[in-house]
């Protein structure tokens, strides 16, 4: 029985040859979703903003103008109401008050008991973070992203050279655009979950680079007198199996969560599955004729003459 091949072992897709129209169509992707973030700004959670979420969930199709109506009456501040999830659930996000904690659990529990009294049976959970404690989760988070990024450019720098450091950062940062700008343009909430998403997807991006990275460089040293282009093909294509395997293995599983999975994970879900597809379409498209940009070719990889003057010996294999 032949076992099932997604990529043929033959294949030989010429990725290269639209590499220009990806590019640009990449760059002005990259720009649009970083300029959805001050526009449209993110839905943020409770655990960056401070203050108070209740999430109801009802017996029936959430009335969403009705609980708006009631929590106005309750003059208890502006409220920002929204489906969670599912058409029966709510989330309703306040304000942290002056009072800071117990005047937000005051309020929690008054728009809980009003709900309660006007619809039974339905279910409440309830979130409170201090704005001093959202602030700090807002920036560890920002900084737990900025600093996975540049040490992975620095790891990357040094086992390859700083042509690949370089075309990692870039890559890593248009994957993380990408998924920032998908929840900017969505107002999906955007909390610690989807930070710790944003950790994933940039490891994950990361591996799937450096396995890229490395077949062209084993090429480069191979194939000495290959041209750059054909030589790029020729690894994306050596690893396209492991590639398209590795990556639809994940967004079956992934795809499945975001459809019946928890809701507590659903922020998380679709951000890993949002950052896969888009890493995997950047790993062949942005990464690698980045290295064309930069003129990497057989010579990058060439041993440097020692302090005598003289040039290591080098192993040439193929042509």
């Amino acid at each position: 029985m032949r076992l099932l091949k997604l990529v043929p072992d033959n294949t030989n897709i010429d990725f290269m040859r639209v590499r220009k129209i990806a590019f640009v169509l990449s760059v002005l992707a990259t720009l649009v979703a970083i300029a959805l973030v001050p526009i449209r700004g993110l839905n943020l959670g409770v655990d960056f903003v401070g203050g108070q979420m209740i999430r109801a969930t009802f017996n029936q199709p959430a009335p969403i103008e009705d609980v708006r109506s009631l929590i106005a009456g309750l003059d208890v501040g502006d409220a920002s109401i929204q489906e969670f999830g599912n058409p029966n659930t709510l989330s309703i996000r306040m304000g942290l008050p002056e009072g800071g904690e117990e005047a937000a659990n005051q309020v929690g529990s008054q728009i809980r008991n009003a709900i309660a009294e006007a619809y039974p049976g339905t279910e409440f959970a309830i979130d409170t973070v201090s704005g001093k404690v959202s602030n700090e989760l807002y920036r560890d988070g920002a900084m737990a992203v900025g600093f996975a990024m540049l040490g992975i450019a620095i790891y990357i720098w040094f086992r390859f050279e700083w042509q690949f450091g370089v075309a990692a950062l870039i890559t890593l940062a248009h994957d993380v655009a990408m998924t920032m700008g998908f929840f900017a343009l969505t107002q999906l909430e955007f909390n610690l979950n989807v930070v710790a998403a944003i950790l994933t997807i940039v490891g994950y991006s990361l591996n799937d680079t450096v396995v890229i990275f490395d077949r062209i460089r084993e090429n480069l040293r191979k194939y000495r007198k290959m041209e750059i282009i054909p030589l790029l093909n020729l690894s994306l294509n050596e690893t396209l199996s492991r590639t398209i395997v590795t990556s639809i293995s994940i967004l079956l599983a992934l795809g499945v969560l975001v459809l019946i999975g928890p809701e507590v994970i659903f922020g998380l879900s679709i951000a890993i599955f949002v950052g896969i597809f888009v890493g995997t379409y950047s790993s062949i498209y942005i990464s690698a004729p980045i290295l064309v940009l930069f003129n990497v070719g057989p010579e990058t990889f060439v041993p440097r003459p020692t302090p005598g003057g003289e040039q290591p010996a080098v192993p040439r294999e193929g042509v």
